[in-house]
């Protein structure tokens, strides 16, 4: 496993993060066993995974509980990142709610506290103001935040500092690329990126759109007919799948895993510091460390980028995943 700094922090993350919202289940990923859930959390420990990301808003706090118990034994040699809603941004409901999450995860910090959303309604100034008091108290060491598009996070910057972004990305999804990637980097923000599998779409197993759950076909990838959907477009289904066909031969060639070779390749790509990838059990854990060993060649990494360049132009520079009118700015 590798390791990379979070933004100007003190903070090394494993470079492959375990997302603990899949094991959580709910109405995307469906019912899931407590005890793999524990297991797959453990095994990313063993594995060398140190960074390990939930929020107070997967499945009610239920995500949170299981990486508490997960991790109460190893507390002090892992880095725990959770969110705080945006319907929690005011300088009380921000306090609270760390208050709830720290008990939860059976600490009494936490490592990385996102602002999961912006919240515009909200200054700012008051939302960072009550985390500098959290950092300042020592129930939190480092503020980040999560989908702030590129005015956002330069407004964000101006109130105080933030060591990482998490954002949407993958082959099937690279809207970042056209503008927030080069503001991160210029003001050292690191980028830590989910749904890196595209909801799944990455793994190779559903061959066509008709396979693709309703769970998962609400992205702007699918059809605004399709009964998830909250955006108007028209999707962009023929060229998704042409893609990820292109995607499957490459894999194919290369004798490794559409999962490896996808997240291989955001971790070749600039700006990304952590690879925010969920599990279930122990078996995807071990599929997601072996990404971290996998070296592409610049060819691969040419071949790759050029078959997906059409899908990122029509999808365009919207950086948000799901509806047409962004959440970002």
């Amino acid at each position: 496993m590798k390791y990379k700094k979070l933004g100007i922090s003190d903070l090394k993350v494993s470079t492959i993060a375990m997302g603990c919202m899949a094991i959580a289940g709910g109405i995307t990923f469906g019912s899931q066993d407590e005890k793999q859930a524990i297991d797959a959390i453990k095994t990313a420990y063993n594995c060398g995974i140190n960074f390990f990301d939930t929020a107070e808003a997967y499945e009610n706090g239920y995500s949170e509980e299981l990486v508490g118990r997960g991790l109460e034994d190893c507390r002090s040699k892992v880095i725990i990142a959770s969110k705080v809603s945006k319907e929690h941004l005011k300088p009380k409901d921000v306090k609270k709610a760390c208050e709830n999450s720290l008990k939860r995860l059976r600490t009494d910090y936490i490592d990385v506290y996102y602002i999961h959303w912006p919240n515009l309604e909200i200054p700012f100034a008051e939302t960072m103001g009550a985390m500098e008091e959290l950092k300042q108290e020592g129930k939190i060491r480092v503020i980040a935040c999560s989908n702030f598009g590129k005015n956002d996070i330069k407004n964000l910057l101006s109130k105080g500092r933030v060591e990482a972004n998490q954002l949407p990305y993958n082959m099937l999804f690279r809207a970042i690329e056209f503008d927030i990637v080069d503001l991160c980097i210029k003001n050292n923000v690191s980028i830590t990126c989910y749904s890196p599998l595209a909801q799944g779409l990455l793994t190779g197993k559903f061959k066509s759109p008709d396979d693709v759950p309703e769970g998962r076909a609400g992205t702007r990838h699918f059809s605004c007919k399709r009964p998830m959907a909250r955006h108007s477009e028209k999707g962009a289904e023929k060229e998704t799948f042409n893609v990820i066909n292109e995607i499957r031969k490459i894999s194919h060639d290369l004798n490794i895993s559409m999962p490896q070779l996808s997240l291989a390749w955001i971790l070749n790509q600039q700006g990304i510091t952590s690879v925010v990838a969920g599990a279930r059990n122990p078996e995807q854990v071990n599929m997601n460390v072996k990404a971290a060993e996998t070296e592409l060649t610049s060819d691969v990494l040419e071949k790759l980028n050029k078959i997906t360049e059409t899908l990122k132009n029509k999808l365009g520079n919207n950086p948000d995943m799901w509806q047409t009118k962004s959440r970002y700015n």
